[in-house]
């Protein structure tokens, strides 16, 4: 009687190199298809043991765990292992995959596997790479560890597959036996002995690959992590403006040189005074920023580039799990931090439903580059350029602190609304952490083109153009001789009906009439606000002034710090608005995004205003 065609799977963390050593094993002898009842990509081929006997050899989707699936493609895992899928026989011989350059991690998932008790393969994959680093593996001693055979493996240049197909001959063989389940631990106890298991397999590592794990031994500590993540971030704002003044006040002295040459060549007329009053003042009080922009995306890319940005993703599940969230969460609010638009984007990663309408809801509360213009003109016009400590300035400080505010509201509204509208348990979260690396000046310096670009296309268009809409506003008609020109313009009377809503919270006319445009983009209301100044001043030395010594001499401290809290919680820019509708289907959660961000900055101007007054600085 012939034997059934024996079934092998493939298993493994996402990124061990399974597909590759499937196609290894496989060659041509392979069809790709879907598994009855999911769009999960199912990948069969034959593959032959050294006798010549074929055997199906299935790749099955990474997973990081049996029991707790987060996924399409781990619950298929999961059902094919355990032999409950549809049109998919139960392999009798199962082949993890591990990489031998993230082997602590692998091992956690591998243990899960073997304590099912089957027939079971290991293949130490991608030891080259391994090796590369400066780690060098002991495979003996890990199958002594592991109870079963270890067989180390280059899928991409065919090293160790013979030995491999002969492991899975003799396990294959051994199907017949009873098999003995191994006694179940806790996920603890499981990454304690993976710790245990990947020390005890290491033969050699050089001072590289040493100072490496101990640089995550201390950047990944519950209790060291943190408070490193935070003071770095602290360094970074502080950088924001100590670095950018000089080059912001030059940018700052080129425009006004422009306007004033503008002025002084030009003969007086509606057509200079809309180059000079809508053009130059309104573009050039949003450009001079550029400098602290780039600044803030040279740490996040260097961030990114030296492996650091996806530690401090999984330093922040902790907090994410204690509102209702995940790391999953934690890239897409990043992403936000430069534009929610991509953030909101990327939130299709997130396989729970409610976990990434969630994450979608709070996205606008992290605070954009695009908001960065509007901080910076207020902290800069209202806030003391001195020092509070040793090389920590009081400017400084209070930009980070904005920053700390929006993390923290979204925080807090993420824990109301998966305890309400969206509410559900947390869902796990497990990421590889890329190697560290130094950044290349090459990859950095394109980064940072393709960010001023992206910014400078902006002002040259859609805040060009929002400006020289309002200045014609602010123009038409004209007043009568001794008649203020803004009240007597469409945009004045649009904003003198608007201050009665926002002149509780501490808000004059000015600012009624920027808070309009800006939600087409949030550093129009530095411009139009310089625009709305330029075309009030009724003289030319008050058109030449910055944009600051105008605020201070019409604004208080109290309403600065008041149209500050206003811009950490109100909502972005339309796109934002536009892409959340396309994202949920629909305009009930974009309506309902809109009406919550609106009642917390109206709320939160209106206290901190309030406050200010209280404390004698209004």
């Amino acid at each position: 009687m012939s034997r059934q065609p024996c079934v092998a799977a493939l298993v493994g963390n996402p990124n061990a190199g399974k597909s590759a050593l499937f196609n290894a094993l496989t060659g041509a002898r392979q069809k790709i298809a879907n598994y009855p009842g999911v769009t999960v990509e199912r990948k069969a081929g034959r593959m032959l043991l050294p006798n010549g006997e074929p055997v199906e050899l299935v790749d099955l989707p990474g997973s990081y765990g049996l029991h707790a699936t987060t996924s399409p493609d781990e619950e298929v895992t999961r059902r094919v292992v355990m032999g409950e899928q549809h049109g998919q026989a139960q392999p009798d011989v199962l082949v993890i995959v591990l990489d031998s350059s993230n082997l602590e991690q692998h091992l956690v998932f591998a243990q899960e596997v073997l304590e099912l008790g089957r027939p079971t393969v290991v293949a130490l994959n991608m030891v080259d790479l391994a090796e590369r680093d400066g780690l060098v593996l002991d495979s003996a001693a890990l199958s002594a560890a592991l109870g079963v055979p270890v067989i180390p493996t280059v899928a991409v240049r065919r090293r160790g597959l013979d030995d491999l197909a002969a492991a899975v001959a003799a396990a294959r063989d051994a199907v017949a036996e009873q098999p003995v389940a191994r006694a179940h631990v806790t996920l603890p106890e499981r990454r304690m002995l993976a710790h245990e298991m990947a020390q005890g397999a290491i033969l050699s590592e050089t001072a590289r690959h040493r100072i490496h794990a101990r640089m995550d031994k201390v950047l990944l500590h519950p209790w060291a992590g943190p408070p490193i993540l935070f003071a770095l971030l602290f360094v970074v704002f502080q950088a924001v403006f100590s670095w950018a003044t000089p080059f912001a006040d030059g940018i700052d002295a080129a425009f006004s040189a422009i306007g004033d040459w503008v002025r002084t060549e030009l003969p007086a007329s509606l057509a200079r005074d809309l180059l000079t009053d809508g053009v130059i003042a309104g573009v050039g009080a949003v450009v001079v920023f550029l400098p602290q922009i780039l600044i803030l995306f040279f740490f996040i890319l260097t961030m990114e580039a030296t492996g650091y940005m996806a530690r401090a993703a999984f330093l922040m599940d902790r907090l994410m799990a204690g509102v209702g969230l995940s790391g999953r969460s934690f890239i897409p609010l990043l992403s936000s931090f430069a534009c929610a638009v991509p953030g909101i984007m990327s939130t299709r990663s997130i396989t729970d439903p409610k976990d990434r309408l969630t994450t979608i809801l709070i996205a606008p509360l992290m605070t954009c580059s695009a908001r960065l213009p509007v901080y910076a003109v207020i902290i800069a016009a209202f806030i003391p350029n001195r020092a509070v400590l040793p090389g920590v300035g009081l400017q400084g400080l209070v930009l980070f602190t904005l920053y700390v505010v929006g993390i923290i509201g979204a925080m807090v509204v993420a824990l109301i609304l998966r305890r309400s509208v969206t509410k559900g348990a947390a869902s796990g979260f497990i990421m590889e952490l890329p190697k560290y690396q130094l950044p290349t000046v090459k990859d950095l310096a394109l980064g940072l083109f393709q960010r001023a670009w992206v910014f400078l296309r902006r002002a040259g268009t859609m805040i060009f153009t929002v400006t020289v809409a309002l200045w014609l506003l602010l123009n038409f008609p004209r007043a009568e001789p001794g008649q203020d020109q803004v009240n007597a313009s469409i945009a004045g009377h649009i904003a003198n009906g608007l201050a009665v809503v926002v002149e509780p919270i501490g808000f004059n006319r000015d600012i009624a009439l920027a808070l309009i445009p800006a939600m087409a983009a949030r550093e129009v209301a530095v411009s139009s606000l310089a625009t709305t100044y330029a075309v009030g001043a009724t003289d030319d030395d008050q058109q030449g002034r910055q944009l600051g010594d105008q605020l201070k001499g019409r604004w208080s401290l109290a309403t600065a710090l008041a149209f500050l809290a206003w811009f950490v919680f109100a909502p972005q820019c339309m796109s934002t608005i536009a892409v959340t509708r396309r994202e949920t289907n629909g305009w009930k959660w974009p309506g309902f995004m809109l009406a919550y961000l609106f009642g917390l900055a109206y709320v939160f101007a209106g206290a901190t205003y309030w406050i200010a007054v209280a404390l004698g600085l209004g």
